[in-house]
């Protein structure tokens, strides 16, 4: 089984609580993780999502570290092409000087998902054909290697040492490697794909001042409680929601899983709902160390990082608490 895990958390909004309560879940879960004894607690960027709070990662990561005490934490992630490097390298060197020692940078290539978002942001589908320029841009600010700007520095980042993440798919994955950074890839429904991503990167890894050899971030939905169908019922609201989305064009809020149980769906919806609740890992603590096990065999992942997302909070808590127990943190 993979011993180190860590936490993503995406401030996903629930019925009934609006999105300042969901920033507060995620600063509030990020403390239980540091308790609990989890090695990172990352924030994710996402804009103009009704069901998604956390838009603002720089600062929400600012709140995490600033209520926690040993934890690492980062960022899954800034997605870079919505950026200029220069701001995002001052941003976390702003995190860094806060809280030297504990913050991680996790980068994504991803652009605002439709046109009026990217219109919004002065973005086009183009800029994420740039992220590796980008990316080489935003290390040269930290290492005080750029000259694209002479004269210009990015204070306070010039030479501090962040440890950056690329997030990926394909295509990221080559960048990661080529970069000689660490790669993040997910998700574990797709166990086969992420294996064939994974040894593409370690097979193209080229060494650099950011790390000797490969590292890789295994992410995904993990569920964990007393039964298998304790386990599964955690999944419902974020597979309703999904399956409301691909129907109706609209991410809502989380439901409670009893009110999804309920509903009368369409047999489209039912089957998008079944698909999205298949293939996660889920079960009581010896079901999911089992398979945990096998996503080890498989991948030979460095490390976890568990995305899971759900309508009730106690549910959640209990469930990350059962992970840490059985990989032993």
């Amino acid at each position: 089984m993979i011993r180190k895990l860590s936490i993503l958390d995406r401030s996903r909004t629930r019925e009934g609580h609006p999105a300042p309560q969901a920033l507060r879940d995620t600063v509030e879960l990020a403390r239980e993780a540091d308790r609990l004894g989890y090695h990172r607690f990352w924030v994710s960027e996402h804009h103009s999502v009704p069901g998604v709070a956390g838009s603002a990662p720089a600062v929400l990561a600012a709140a995490v570290a600033g209520a926690t005490r040993r934890i690492r934490v980062g960022t899954g992630g800034v997605m870079l092409p919505n950026h200029q490097p220069l701001v995002v390298a001052e941003q976390f060197g702003v995190l860094e000087s806060l809280f030297p020692g504990r913050i991680d940078m996790g980068l994504g290539r991803s652009v605002g998902f439709t046109g009026g978002i990217r219109r919004a942001l002065g973005r086009d589908t183009g800029d994420a054909d740039r992220f590796e320029e980008q990316l080489a841009e935003l290390l040269g600010w930290l290492d005080g290697s750029q000259e694209a700007h002479p004269e210009v520095h990015a204070r306070p980042a010039e030479g501090l040492r962040i440890p950056p993440y690329v997030l990926a798919t394909g295509e990221g994955a080559g960048i990661a490697a080529r970069a000689g950074l660490p790669l993040v890839v997910g998700d574990l429904r797709a166990r086969g794909r992420i294996t064939e991503i994974i040894q593409k990167y370690r097979a193209e890894f080229r060494p650099s001042a950011w790390g000797a050899e490969p590292y890789v971030v295994a992410s995904g939905t993990v569920a964990v409680a007393a039964t298998a169908e304790e386990a599964r019922r955690i999944l419902v609201p974020e597979a309703w929601s999904l399956a409301h989305s691909r129907t109706r064009g609209s991410f809502p809020p989380l439901r409670p899983a009893e009110e999804v149980e309920a509903l009368e769906m369409t047999p489209k919806e039912r089957e998008l709902y079944e698909g999205a609740l298949a293939g996660h890992i889920h079960g009581t603590e010896e079901q999911v160390a089992a398979e945990l096990g096998r996503v080890a065999q498989a991948t030979g992942a460095d490390e976890l990082l568990v995305t899971t997302s759900t309508y009730d909070r106690v549910a959640l808590l209990d469930s990350f608490g059962r992970l840490a127990r059985l990989a032993g943190l």
